[in-house]
């Protein structure tokens, strides 16, 4: 028998790993063709990190855009492609009729939003906006208390903290009623929550799935693409999107964030079918299942109001980018002002030429992002690509008033955004993001009178501020920037 001894070993090991680091990197650069700048990142990561970068690699690198998530049968796509193809044919022959003058100003959105993202028009749709955590918190729960059939509610963080012990409690009260409850949500970020501490929640005949569970306790492949949504529907009449989650600092009782100042909205029309369609898609993939759509009905058809909003949503099951692309029709198209809010303002190139370009033809572009930090790398990118807008003319502005997590934006006070996806990589290519897309002048006029009423509680950053930051700024921005698209 041979023995080796500790160096031949250490040789040995060095080889297998210098080996996989290339089998891995020519896996990056010739078959999964990512960004050059994300093929940079991991190849830095693999060759710097041999063992952990390997590890992170098979974690946090699959790409599952080549797999089927959701399994819809050959009538339900039928459907879903001929009702687009029919309202499609309806604006380009002049036969749909706008009800809001502002969805026919942006029909060129309508329609990429149609094609692009999948996402039907209606134009007949309430909304009411909330801010503050304690007003969604006190209004959901007074829908759900109301409700007499269904409650359906997906979120991606959920914790078991005395808030969301409270909607807990409320939802097993009303299964215990009869109403079917389903309770949806995220493995990673609800990872608190389990079918034990939902014991009494399922004895009384409460649903819940757990979105990409591993298969393995303590390994899972899928931990790098989480479904962020934030999707409650009540009855089929009440729909929520937005992106508040449910613990106790999302209603400002935690003391590192202090106020959270974020933004949901309560939609009454048929924009609600789309998210209940939503909900049972990602409901189906938990389960392992086709999804049910005669659960849906038209109960919008009974609001008289003419909102008109498209549903888009995005993940990494696919190779598009819908919400992404939905937000830079906006800015590319906005000749008078854009206004944008998120926690999290890590964008790639196109993203930040498309609002430099907009800043450099005169619109009036605000930004705005938190004062502290949130995840540290996060933050350092947020400013350094910041800085690289406020050279163009835009303006930024941190908020001052405890943490922002609002993830919206408004072009020209014509067209708004609300929803889960922030302004990052992340969202646009790895998280499961739903969003609203809202064609109405006078919902705009609240989000922008909300973003100005923000701007009194923030300290705008100047050139001036930006160029004078310290050299361990400018290393930690350089590192954040170089990592943005693993982020």
């Amino acid at each position: 028998m041979i023995h080796f001894s500790v160096p031949h070993w250490i040789w040995i090991l060095e080889i297998a790993l210098s080996f996989i680091n290339v089998i891995l990197a020519l896996i990056i650069i010739f078959i999964e063709r990512k960004n050059p700048a994300k093929t940079l990142a991991w190849i830095l990561v693999l060759f710097f990190l041999p063992i952990v970068g390997a590890l992170v690699y098979l974690v946090f690198a699959q790409n599952i855009s080549r797999r089927k998530t959701y399994k819809l049968d050959d009538k339900d796509n039928k459907i879903i492609r001929d009702s687009l193809k029919e309202q499609m044919n309806d604006i380009n022959s002049g036969d749909l009729e706008f009800t809001n003058d502002v969805a026919n100003i942006w029909r060129h959105m309508v329609k990429l939003n149609l094609v692009y993202g999948e996402a039907y028009l209606t134009q007949n749709n309430s909304i009411d906006m909330f801010t503050d955590g304690k007003d969604f918190f006190r209004t959901l729960l007074k829908d759900i208390k109301s409700a007499r059939y269904s409650i359906d509610i997906e979120f991606y963080i959920i914790k078991p903290d005395f808030i969301g012990q409270r909607l807990l409690n409320l939802l097993t009260e009303k299964a215990k009623e009869g109403v079917k409850v389903r309770l949806l949500v995220d493995t990673l970020g609800s990872r608190r929550i389990n079918d034990k501490k939902l014991k009494d929640f399922l004895d009384a005949g409460g649903e819940v799935e757990y979105f990409f569970k591993p298969k393995f306790k303590y390994l899972n492949f899928d931990l790098n693409y989480r479904n962020h949504r934030k999707i409650v529907v009540i009855d089929n009449k009440y729909g929520y999107i937005g992106g508040f989650n449910i613990a106790k600092e999302y209603l400002g009782f935690k003391k590192r964030f202090g106020y959270w100042r974020d933004t949901h909205l309560r939609i009454m029309g048929n924009s609600v079918q789309d998210l209940k369609a939503i909900f049972l898609m990602d409901w189906s993939v938990a389960k392992d299942e086709t999804p049910d759509f005669d659960e849906i009905d038209f109960y919008g058809e009974n609001v008289k109001s003419d909102i008109a909003v498209q549903i888009v949503m995005s993940g990494p099951d696919s190779v598009k980018e819908q919400i992404k692309r939905a937000m830079m029709r906006m800015i590319t198209y906005a000749s008078d002002t854009i206004y944008l809010q998120t926690p999290y303002f890590v964008p790639d190139r196109a993203m930040i030429e498309s609002l430099k370009m907009a800043a450099q033809s005169g619109v009036d572009v605000k930004i705005m992002i938190p004062c502290m930090p949130d995840h540290p790398f996060v933050y350092w990118a947020n400013y350094a690509y910041c800085g690289e807008l406020i050279k163009s003319g835009a303006r930024v502005f941190r908020y001052e008033n405890g943490f922002l997590h609002a993830k919206t934006l408004v072009a020209d006070g014509e067209v708004s955004t609300v929803g889960s996806a922030n302004f990052d990589v992340r969202s646009f290519r790895l998280n499961f993001e739903a969003n609203a897309f809202v064609y109405d002048r006078d919902f705009a006029a609240k989000m922008e009178k909300s973003f100005e009423d923000d701007i009194k509680l923030s300290t705008e950053v100047t050139l001036e501020d930006y160029e004078s930051r310290s050299m361990w700024i400018k290393i930690k921005e350089a590192v954040s920037v170089l990592l943005s698209d693993i982020l």
